[in-house]
């Protein structure tokens, strides 16, 4: 079964940050509604202003992947770390225990990027940050995982879930199938770039896939696409 799905119907939550949209409620509480699609808790797509951004909030319990498409976003915590992710970046944030940390653009060009929130296997560790360049290995067809907490994706940011996060980018008419991890899987897709089929279902930039009791998806790009899937417990 894949269903066609908003972004904004897994975040009903406002998260407190200002221009943000929707996401998890701060300092890790959960909406009563208990949003999202299995472990799945929120995934923003976002267009941040030259000298706009988040400021300092405190999370718990929550992993986010942030992948950078398009300029610069700066981010800083109060485990020390003040980097820069470009476009091509991918940082994960596993704010574990509790993380304060704030996001800006601080450059002259936008800065576009989607987000992911994942709820973790284990509550309470120790908070971490990292960061990594996947610009060189995104646009030859294939599945390229940017995240993982499955057994063999070494090299891929490890998360605290039993979740894979993969990318790829297809040109016009070129298809992909992923096929997902064994045991009962659901995923969630969404179309970056451009519009693409899953399956049979068309879907267009910023529009989102769910997908379950499905084995394996075959994506074809109607127009040249980029897509992220996230592939989860069921």
């Amino acid at each position: 079964m894949i269903e066609r799905r908003a972004l904004a119907s897994l975040n009903p939550a406002e998260r407190g940050r200002p221009g943000a949209g929707h996401g998890l409620s701060p300092a890790g509480t959960r909406s009563r509604a208990r949003s999202g699609w299995g472990v799945l808790r929120g995934w923003r797509d976002e267009t941040i202003a030259p000298g706009a951004g988040y400021p300092a909030v405190m999370h718990a319990d929550v992993d986010i992947i942030t992948c950078v498409q398009e300029g610069v976003l700066t981010h800083e915590d109060d485990l020390g770390n003040r980097e820069r992710a470009r476009a091509g970046d991918v940082q994960v944030m596993s704010a574990g225990s509790g993380l304060t940390y704030a996001e800006f653009n601080m450059e002259r060009e936008p800065a576009r990027v989607q987000q992911i929130w994942i709820e973790p296997d284990r509550r309470g560790s120790l908070p971490s940050w990292g960061r990594k360049s996947f610009a060189s290995g995104t646009g030859s067809g294939r599945f390229v995982t940017l995240a993982s907490g499955m057994e063999g994706d070494r090299d891929a940011l490890p998360i605290r879930s039993g979740v894979r996060v993969v990318a790829v980018a297809l040109k016009p008419g070129e298809a992909a199938e992923y096929r997902f991890a064994p045991g009962g899987r659901r995923g969630f897709l969404v179309a970056s770039r451009g519009r693409l089929r899953v399956n049979d279902l068309a879907i267009e930039a910023g529009t989102g896939a769910a997908i379950r009791e499905e084995s394996s998806v075959r994506l074809t790009s109607l127009e040249g696409a980029d897509a992220l899937l996230v592939d989860m417990p069921a």
